[in-house]
């Protein structure tokens, strides 16, 4: 079977699950309303630049988990998922899906956004696969606040699908045979590498990046999405 791989925020979703998470910590209390407000959007700004130091970022996202109890953490984000998340869904992302499901291709959502957010967003996908940044965890299931592995962004979303690929071996899931679908400037070195680079609801940056290579440019903000 062929791959599909899908970026999560601002493809599938019409939004950054990140960005929304954190700032649905701070309206709940779980982190200073102002600071991390504050905070967050500033990265965010360097995430859609270019220019965000993903190290930089994960010490920062992470340190909430940190804070507080799992059970807490896990209670937040099922509030999170339902008000927040499932609105945020593109009107065309199951139809797309679902074309590749048909096809017989696997489906892997492939996004920065840490795990512990992003792993109830791809059981509502209906995703089976899911790389995503990782927090460290301690044996109990708590965070300990620090990354593990390879950050799951820019020329490392290339690292870590070939992480994917060793512990799940295919003869036709290659990277070279792959789909990969995203709307982000970030994710240009991975869409080099597929052979088969589709631009979603792009940022100005990749539209161009597109446009230079001919690459087809989608929206997913209709329900069975549109080419142009």
């Amino acid at each position: 079977m062929n791959l599909a791989l899908f970026d999560l925020d601002n493809t599938l979703l019409a939004g950054d699950s990140d960005h929304a998470w954190n700032q649905f910590l701070a309206e709940v209390g779980a982190v200073h309303p102002t600071c991390h407000a504050e905070t967050n959007d500033h990265f965010y700004q360097e995430y859609v630049a270019g220019t965000l130091d993903i190290h930089e970022f994960c010490r920062f996202a992470f340190s909430p988990l940190a804070e507080h109890p799992r059970s807490q953490l896990e209670e937040w984000r099922e509030r999170f998922i339902e008000t927040l998340i499932r609105p945020m869904i593109a009107p065309g992302a199951q139809h797309l899906l679902e074309k590749h499901r048909m096809a017989g291709d696997e489906l892997v959502i492939i996004t920065a956004t840490n795990q512990f957010v992003t792993q109830p967003i791809a059981e509502i996908l209906g995703v089976d696969h899911l790389i995503a940044t990782l927090a460290e965890e301690r044996e109990d299931g708590e965070f300990t606040g620090e990354l593990t592995g390879v950050p799951c962004f820019q020329e490392g979303k290339i690292e870590r699908l070939r992480q994917y690929l060793a512990d799940h071996p295919d003869p036709e899931g290659t990277i070279a045979q792959a789909s990969f679908y995203s709307d982000s400037r970030n994710d240009i070195p991975l869409l080099e590498q597929v052979g088969r680079p589709v631009a979603v609801d792009p940022d100005p940056t990749l539209a161009a990046h597109a446009r230079e290579r001919g690459w087809p440019v989608i929206s997913l903000r209709e329900p069975e999405g549109s080419v142009s």
